[in-house]
């Protein structure tokens, strides 16, 4: 189709590679955010092969290889900080045709915006409603003021408006049982070698750091809390003295180096599989139609997935919107919804919530082939939409 309208509620990481993508196709596209300012949340995201093959279309490639960190190998370390399992992610990357880019959020995020045009961008524009006729769809803002267009995409994150309207009521995040610390840290040897991804894991927790660009380190620390907890005395680093007492010395190196106001203290959640991701001329993307924790990496990517093939479907078929969007969810919902429950699954095992499972698992990462891990990991990329 061509000569359409698209509004996009929400300028993260969905609403800017699926405004990036539609106005390479041509049409016209407002996005609107709620914030006067945009803030990622969290430091740091990992982008696998399948995300990065979306920025590479979106004319992106060479950026974000500029701002992304080399990770060459993964380890996984018990809490004494000896190794259970080392991977080589070479032969992943051949068999993808892609490396991966673990990337500062901010650095994305500034990407993305230059990408399409910062000062495009409405700020501090919150919307509180959507509805559409035969042919437009609105969104209504707190100000009174409204945009009109062929579609209407709700890229606003895991507290979605209009989430709300396509589901017919709110719909509230799951806490998924654990809270994550994370942010940035100057890479270090004492830490970790520069171009490996290693991962602490013992009593149902976990600590991690990922080489991002700019010769740093992504750090995301988690452990099983009640909901509502904070730090003691609002100390973070306290906090984690007490939560890692007795982990390896690259772990106590971590706590001891990173700044405990740059650190994010976030409790995890997701949201349940969606029935609908569309309704006539309203679509979902990103957290608004999938927040899933954390553990598979596959947050940010299904976000770019869902740009790549919503644009598609509207450049390719030529029914109507309407149409272009069914087929839009009828290719998402099933991989999206597989993905969140098995998140939540690998989450459960990381942290604990059966404890004879997760001592399973550390056993089983003691045994486990490294070309198991790769391809667990490769098929999940392989089965996205640029193979």
């Amino acid at each position: 189709m061509y000569k359409l309208k698209a509004i996009i509620i929400g300028a993260g990481m969905a609403g800017l590679a699926a405004g990036i993508a539609m106005r390479q196709a041509g049409y016209e596209v407002e996005i609107y955010e709620k914030t006067r300012k945009l803030r990622p949340a969290g430091a740091g995201i990992s982008l696998w092969s399948n995300g990065i093959k979306i920025l590479n279309k979106l004319g992106l490639g060479e950026k974000i290889a500029a701002i992304g960190g080399q990770m060459n190998r993964m380890e996984y370390r018990n809490l004494q900080g000896e190794v259970l399992n080392d991977v080589n992610l070479i032969p992943l990357m051949e068999q993808v045709g892609q490396r991966p880019y673990p990337v500062s959020r901010t650095d994305l995020q500034q990407m993305m915006l230059d990408a399409f045009g910062e000062s495009d961008v409405k700020m501090g524009m919150r919307c509180v409603e959507v509805k559409q006729d035969a042919d437009s769809a609105t969104a209504i803002f707190e100000d009174g003021s409204t945009a009109r267009g062929d579609v209407v995409i709700g890229a606003d994150g895991v507290k979605s408006v209009v989430r709300t309207y396509l589901n017919g009521g709110k719909i509230t995040p799951r806490y998924a049982g654990y809270v994550n610390w994370n942010g940035l840290v100057e890479a270090s040897p004492d830490l970790a070698e520069n171009d490996v991804w290693v991962i602490y894991v013992g009593d149902g927790k976990r600590a991690s750091m990922m080489p991002v660009g700019d010769d740093r380190f992504y750090y995301f620390m988690g452990c099983p809390k009640p909901q509502g907890t904070t730090a003691p005395n609002g100390d973070i680093r306290s906090e984690l003295k007490e939560t890692f007492a007795g982990w390896a010395q690259p772990v106590q190196n971590l706590i001891e180096k990173l700044d405990p106001e740059q650190t994010n203290r976030l409790e995890i959640s997701d949201i349940d599989p969606l029935p609908s991701l569309v309704n006539g001329r309203i679509a979902l993307v990103g957290d608004s139609a999938h927040a899933t924790t954390p553990t598979l990496g596959q947050g940010g990517c299904q976000a770019m997935e869902d740009a790549e093939v919503l644009c598609r479907y509207l450049v390719t078929t030529n029914i109507s919107v309407e149409d272009a969007l069914k087929r839009y969810e009828s290719e998402r919902k099933e991989r999206v919804a597989k993905l969140t429950l098995k998140a939540r699954k690998r989450t459960d095992t990381i942290y604990n919530k059966e404890p004879d499972l997760t001592q399973q698992w550390y056993e089983q990462l003691k045994q486990e082939k490294a070309e198991d891990v790769t391809g667990a990991i490769a098929k999940i990329i392989l089965e996205g939409p640029l193979h």
